[in-house]
């Protein structure tokens, strides 16, 4: 037996001996995702009331990256095609399941990047994402649709996606603040009156 499936047996096993759990980790596990959400959405807002372009320029990258970190898992999930521990071990507990490939992770990818992505925004707030990929993680594994390897994958893809992709970005999404700003979708990206000057564009 391998080290990742002996972990999954323990917090299987954990799972087996807290069955009042089972309706609090299960809801998270498959509803969580309305949590990274509003995580977006409070980054948004942090960039905008702070009129500060280059946290906004990391606001409108991170729900960006996090699409695109799930199409970049996409193929990858389909050629390593790992079979689920909820449909290759019979001797579990199951909460949740489905017939899809489980490496990587989709909810561990969507995460990680938008941990990265809120990082890039607020320090604070990215901790607190953080926080939140983790509890995700083990929630997938505890409800047994995933390995650990599976999550910790997905995380770090996530992530790397998202921090990459940014870095490549910048320059596209300076332009586009840039247009913004000077547009009557001026009010999206700042709740300042004054319009941004140069100085403050190119500090990004």
């Amino acid at each position: 037996m391998s080290f990742d499936t002996r972990v999954f047996y323990d917090i299987n096993d954990f799972a087996r001996d807290t069955p009042w759990l089972h309706p609090i980790v299960s809801g998270y596990a498959n509803y969580g995702v309305v949590l990274f959400a509003a995580l977006l959405l409070a980054g948004w807002w942090i960039a905008r009331r702070d009129a500060n372009p280059v946290r906004m320029a990391a606001a409108l990258w991170a729900p960006l990256g996090m699409l695109i970190a799930l199409a970049v898992n996409q193929p990858i999930a389909a050629a390593v095609d790992e079979t689920r521990p909820c449909n290759a071990l019979h001797d579990i507990v199951v909460l949740h399941c489905n017939t899809d490939a489980g490496f990587p992770s989709d909810h561990a990818v969507m995460a990680g990047a938008v941990t990265a992505g809120t990082w890039l925004v607020h320090r604070r707030l990215g901790a607190l994402a953080a926080l939140a990929a983790l509890v995700m993680v083990f929630a997938r594994v505890y409800i047994g649709a995933h390995y650990p390897q599976d999550v910790l994958a997905g995380l770090v893809l996530g992530a790397a996606v998202s921090l990459v992709g940014y870095l490549l970005a910048r320059p596209l999404l300076r332009w586009l603040l840039r247009v913004l700003a000077r547009s009557p979708w001026r009010i999206l990206v700042t709740a300042s009156t004054t319009e941004p000057t140069a100085a403050q564009h190119g500090s990004q």
